[in-house]
């Protein structure tokens, strides 16, 4: 019997369009509740899909500033957030939670 290779999967090899992103960005900020992290992450996975360097070149921040901000690990400021937000030409949404 053959061995099954195996490898981490990688969200940002599937968002392809700007619609993947605003999509997959609005199901992580439902999922996330209170988890800051988890959108730092969801965040990075789409400034990896669309490129590192422009997005560094756009909000002005470091590339390894910005990979690490945004690894999930990080604890970015809400202005970088919303820097990152804004190159990656998104919108946060917010809506009276019932």
């Amino acid at each position: 019997m053959g061995t099954i290779k195996l490898r981490k999967w990688e969200s940002a090899e599937h968002l392809k369009t700007e619609e993947d992103m605003a999509l997959y960005l609005e199901a992580c900020l439902e999922e996330a509740g209170d988890d800051a992290a988890f959108i730092a992450k969801a965040l990075g996975n789409i400034a990896r899909a669309k490129g590192m360097t422009q997005l560094a070149r756009k909000t002005g921040l470091g590339r390894e500033s910005l990979y690490k901000a945004l690894s999930g690990e990080g604890n970015p400021s809400f202005a970088t957030i919303l820097k990152v937000v804004s190159a990656l030409g998104l919108k946060l949404h917010a809506e009276a939670n019932p």
